[in-house]
């Protein structure tokens, strides 16, 4: 089986953020191989402010795992480490959406949107990316990781673990 590329945005809000994307990491092991991950950031909360400030990463993975596999695999992480049923954009102690499959765009109505709808309009997302794919072109915008992000509000965003 062919191995399929995939980026997945990590965050964290609530608890050690740091070790939850730790351990994100190392749960996804066993379907994804690590290829690349971004330096970790902190970022303020989005839709929803009134919450604590999350950490935010972006990694690279390799995975034989069908789209719809990978969504199923990432939600039952989410589940294994303590993620509760919240209001959208609420805190949680761990979030995993995947970013870009290969170059594919794909929609499952109400299951399953990639790209990721609003990747193109959240620095969180794009501000880890620029370290891992800046010269990546977004399938559907046509446009580069930068010069995606030159269009957003980064200003309090925060490099907070190098990992480059």
């Amino acid at each position: 089986m062919a191995e399929n590329i995939v980026f997945i945005g990590l965050g964290s809000n609530l608890g050690d953020r740091e070790k939850a994307l730790n351990d994100a990491r190392i749960k996804m092991r066993s379907q994804f191989r690590l290829v690349d991950q971004s330096n970790i950031y902190e970022t303020p909360a989005w839709g929803y402010e009134n919450q604590p400030p999350f950490l935010n990463q972006a990694i690279k993975v390799q995975t034989s795992l069908s789209p719809i596999n990978t969504l199923k695999t990432l939600k039952q992480i989410e589940k294994e480490m303590g993620r509760k049923p919240s209001f959208r954009y609420g805190p949680r102690v761990i979030d995993l959406d995947i970013l870009f499959f290969n170059d594919e765009i794909i929609k499952i109505e109400k299951v399953l949107t990639i790209p990721h709808p609003e990747l193109v309009n959240r620095g969180f997302v794009l501000m880890p990316l620029l370290d891992i794919a800046a010269d990546m072109i977004h399938p559907v915008e046509q446009k580069t990781i930068s010069d995606l992000a030159k269009n957003v509000d980064a200003i309090r965003i925060r490099k907070i673990n190098v990992n480059r």
